[in-house]
Parts: C-alpha cells; sequence; structure tokens
C-alpha cells in the first residue's frame, strides 16, 4: 500500500535527496550571475534538446561576447553560430535569438515582455522556455514540464497525461501556484538523475512509498 500523495512532503524528501547532483541549467545559471529575463530566455532555447551538460558551457561561452539584445545583434550571424556550436541546430538557435533581440530592441526598449503571452508570441519560444524564464528570472508562476518532469508525475500516477503540453495544463490546475517553480527546479534533476527514464533508481527513492510507479517493470 502506498501513502496518500503529499506534494510538499515529497518535495521536500527530493529537495534534500538532490543536494548532491547538479542543479538545472537554468537554475545554475542564475546563481552564477545571469540572471535578466534576456539571459534566460536564450539560454532555454539553447537547451532545447541538449543536455545540461552542454547549454551551461555554450551559454557561458556566448555570453561571454553578448548578454544584452544590443549586444547580440552587434554579432555576426556566422559568429553567433559558432558560439552555439555544440547545441542542437546552431543555425536554427541563432536566427531565433538573433530575431528575439531584434524584436527586444526595435519594440521593447531592449528589454523582453515579461508576461507568458509575451514571450510565447517571440518566433521561436514555445511554452516551456517561457514558464522557465519567468519563473527562473522574473519569480512568476510558471510550469515548465520537460521530458523530465512528465515522466516523473505520470510515473507517480498523479498525472495520467501523455504529451508534456497536457502534463503543464494538468499541474496548473492542481498545484499551488507558490509550487509552480519549486516543481521546475527539483524535479528536472530528480527526473534526471534518480526517477531516470530507463531503470530508475526505485530502490533508493526518497519518495517511493508515495509512488504508483506506473510503467515501470525493471529498475535499480
Amino acid at each position: 500500500m502506498k501513502l496518500p500523495f503529499d506534494l510538499e512532503t515529497v518535495l521536500t524528501k527530493i529537495e534534500k535527496a538532490i543536494a548532491a547532483y547538479p542543479k538545472a541549467a537554468m537554475f545554475d545559471l542564475y546563481e552564477r550571475g545571469y540572471t535578466s529575463l534576456f539571459e534566460q530566455l536564450i539560454s532555454c532555447i539553447i537547451s532545447v534538446r541538449t543536455l545540461d551538460e552542454t547549454t551551461i558551457p555554450v551559454s557561458l561561452k556566448l555570453f561571454a561576447k553578448a548578454r544584452t539584445p544590443e549586444a547580440m545583434l552587434l554579432l555576426p550571424h556566422e559568429n553567433l553560430v559558432q558560439l552555439l556550436l555544440g547545441s542542437t541546430f546552431p543555425g536554427q538557435k541563432a536566427d531565433t535569438i538573433l530575431g528575439i533581440s531584434k524584436i527586444a530592441v526595435e519594440q521593447y526598449g531592449g528589454n523582453l515582455p515579461a508576461t507568458f503571452e509575451g514571450l510565447t508570441a517571440l518566433k521561436g519560444v514555445g511554452p516551456k522556455c517561457a514558464n522557465l524564464a519567468l519563473g527562473v528570472a522574473a519569480k512568476l508562476p510558471g510550469i515548465s514540464v520537460d521530458i523530465h518532469v512528465h515522466r516523473v508525475v505520470n510515473r507517480w500516477g498523479v498525472a495520467k497525461t501523455t504529451q508534456p503540453e497536457q502534463t503543464m495544463v494538468f499541474l496548473q490546475k492542481n498545484v499551488p501556484q507558490e509550487k509552480w517553480i519549486d516543481l521546475n527546479r527539483l524535479l528536472m534533476p530528480f527526473g534526471k538523475h534518480i526517477c531516470t527514464g530507463n531503470l530508475p533508481h526505485c530502490s533508493t527513492c526518497p519518495v517511493l512509498d508515495y509512488c504508483e510507479q506506473v510503467g515501470v517493470t525493471k529498475h535499480r
């Protein structure tokens, strides 16, 4: 018999369990001083289909050259592509970054709109990056659902969704807003290092007593 699911207890246990592991990329970069909404959004774009182990050094390399929309627009396209090498689709991401920078300068005085609607209106910015950038940089409630968050909450049996976008909507309806940023901060590394896609570490998982282990056939 599993214990009744209690999100606050579960998140507290997870926070202790992941303390020894690297932080999720955006939170790591924030602690390094890359705190602006622009920097957070650009780093999230870099992170798309790219591991954190690559996202962080690529972001640092880029920000050593440009940290503002104005500075980004001074980089020739080919130079920007070179700086983005290591991440997936560097040419496409260079186009997206320059497009965002141009709109920030021309329409918003060098800033970005600190709203979900404003960010998702920018070409190449999806719900995941909009919510994550707003949550980390602006401390606005937002749930960013990547493959880890999606897998974890469905494995718990809390959600019964098939797509990350559906999981985001479910969590927004069922989780208090004050916990939204914690979901991003904690479940990403938890899903990456403990509640892994293949052979999750169930035998040492701190929240096994609350988890229905949906879909788990083998584990460590």
